[in-house]
């Protein structure tokens, strides 16, 4: 059975630092590339980066550029993404996702982590 489950978020003020970890079973997590997304309330789902099997990292938002890095640990199936800076409109549900390839946008992911709530606030 395939799972991606999510650990990390909370509360943070603004400028502060989070990180997500979304942890891979029940498939081979080298063939797979691991997207995170987000939603924020009343706003629709949009892809925030995406890590690549060849270890790229693709940008869907430019202004988390600089700010958001990912970090696989193949030992534990695990992809890592840091959040350093960040803003009140950072604030929304972070989900993982898993498929074969970069391309697409969330509809194309078959395999969805729970989310974790990330909320900046003074």
């Amino acid at each position: 059975e395939v799972q991606l489950v999510q650990s990390g978020g909370g509360l943070v003020q603004p400028g502060g630092s989070l990180r997500l970890s979304c942890k891979a079973s029940g498939f081979t997590f080298d063939d797979y590339v691991i997207a995170w997304f987000r939603q924020a309330p009343g706003k629709e789902r949009e892809g925030v980066l995406c890590s690549s099997t060849s270890g790229l990292t693709i940008y869907y938002l430019d202004h988390v550029k600089g700010r958001f890095t990912v970090s696989k640990d193949n030992a534990e199936n695990t992809v890592n993404l840091q959040m350093n800076s960040l803003r009140f409109e950072d604030t929304a549900e972070y989900y993982c996702a898993a498929k074969r390839s970069c391309s697409g946008g969330a509809l194309s992911y078959r395999y969805w982590g729970q989310g974790t709530e990330v909320t900046v606030s003074s």
